[in-house]
């Protein structure tokens, strides 16, 4: 899959928590898969340092989105915004000087009106890692009927005491260092890492080039990476939007929170994470299971510490499996759409098919929404030509024909649509 080009949405009118004001905010977002509004829709949010290039050749989360992978674009509509200010859209105007004006829940409510505004009524699932799972935490507050299933990954509802720290000690760096970013870099690769992890990769060899170790070049070739994408405002603003995730903030306890969550949630945790550490995700799986909220809590096992979540792709695809191999059920039943499955003697013959196109007009007319089912045996050829060329001419789509979609399935062919839209 090619990398999708970045498209835009224009807000208006938008307050920050902290009163800044922008008359007008521009989003940027790519859309993977499926078109809008012809499947369901996962949001992925990235991480500190990442961007709207989850999937594709160059995708940094390719391994578990595209066609036939967990997150299948063959059936889902994938979309994902960048954080504003983090520079991937290489648009000057975008960066954001005043980054202290901004917090995690500024972040989220403009995600959250960004999908509003491209028609999205609810999200199958809002899926991200680290700092992107934060920001989901608080679209799943804001917009509390918008997420099915929130699944935060090497991530949690707030940052602790640990992240505040670690935040702090980056701050210090980016203020003082002469080569702030490739600094800041270099200590944090640490924290997103273990001792084993090192241990294992470079076991004390030797960059006979460079005249160090191994590990030194790795630290150092890091720092000099990001500091070639990343502004000093832009690497300052992502650890402040860090170190403001918090749903209780300014709101209550987790309790009173929790009660207003609606969502099934799905908490991805590092058996190894020395940033956010497991430890946290089960005390907030406790506070869930207190305040009655369906949840679960799923750990990755590895030596490589919070970067896991970007390397062990086999246990992540294991865990997210059950969640997206069945995408629609929910959808379906919230949207209360009915499901009609022909038989095999019903299309048999010229006089099936035509009994078949009354009832599709009849319930079209009644506005009743529908999933038709159409199994593949017993239809000759002849005859199935002759049904679409038919329904084509009943105008039963309102010119989104060319957006049905037909997927095999145990011998089946599923045809998907709606009597006054598309699914």
């Amino acid at each position: 899959m090619k990398k999708k080009e970045l498209k835009y949405i224009s807000l208006r009118d938008f307050t920050t928590t902290s009163g800044y004001f922008y008359p007008k905010f521009e989003l940027s977002y790519q859309l993977f898969g499926q078109d809008l509004n012809t499947a369901p829709v996962i949001l992925v949010n990235h991480a500190l340092t990442g961007n709207s290039n989850v999937a594709g050749e160059k995708g940094w989360w390719n391994e578990i989105i595209g066609l036939g992978k967990v997150i299948d674009t063959g059936n889902y509509t994938v979309i994902a915004f960048n954080i504003p200010g983090n520079g991937y859209d290489e648009n000057n105007d975008n960066f954001i000087e005043n980054y202290e004006d901004f917090t995690a829940r500024d972040i989220a409510k403009l995600f959250g009106l960004g999908i509003q505004k491209l028609g999205i009524n609810s999200l199958f699932a809002a899926i991200g890692g680290s700092l992107g799972g934060g920001i989901a935490w608080e679209m799943a507050v804001l917009f509390p009927n918008l997420i099915e299933n929130l699944i935060p990954v090497a991530s949690d509802w707030k940052a602790s005491d640990w992240i505040l720290a670690h935040n702090k000690t980056q701050l210090q760096i980016l203020s003082n260092s002469s080569k702030p970013v490739h600094d800041a870099r270099m200590m944090a690769m640490l924290f997103y890492r273990t001792a084993d992890s090192f241990k294992q990769k470079f076991n004390r060899s030797k960059n006979k080039e460079q005249g160090n170790f191994n590990t030194e070049s790795w630290l150092l070739h890091h720092g000099q990476k990001l500091e070639n994408r990343f502004t000093l405002s832009t690497y300052k603003m992502m650890n402040h939007l860090l170190s403001s995730v918090d749903i209780t903030r300014n709101r209550g306890s987790f309790n009173e929170i929790a009660n207003q969550l609606k969502c099934n949630i799905i908490q991805v945790g590092v058996d190894s994470d020395f940033f956010f550490v497991p430890a946290e995700n089960k005390e907030t799986q406790k506070l869930l299971n207190k305040a009655g909220i369906e949840n679960s809590y799923h750990e990755i096992k590895s030596i490589h510490g919070h970067d896991a979540f970007l390397i062990e792709y086999d246990q992540l695809t294991d865990i997210l499996h059950p969640i997206f191999q069945q995408p629609k059920t929910k959808s379906l039943k919230n949207k209360k759409i009915r499901i009609v499955k022909f038989g095999g003697k019903s299309l048999a013959n010229g006089e099936g098919l035509n009994k078949v196109l009354e009832i599709i007009y009849d319930k079209k007319q009644m506005m009743i929404k529908l999933l038709w089912l159409f199994p593949l045996e017993g239809i000759r050829q002849i005859y199935w030509s002759k049904f679409w060329t038919k329904l084509k001419a009943m105008k039963i789509m309102k010119g989104y024909l060319n957006r049905l979609r037909t997927i095999k399935l145990y011998r089946m062919a599923i045809l998907i649509f709606q009597m006054n839209m598309i699914l």
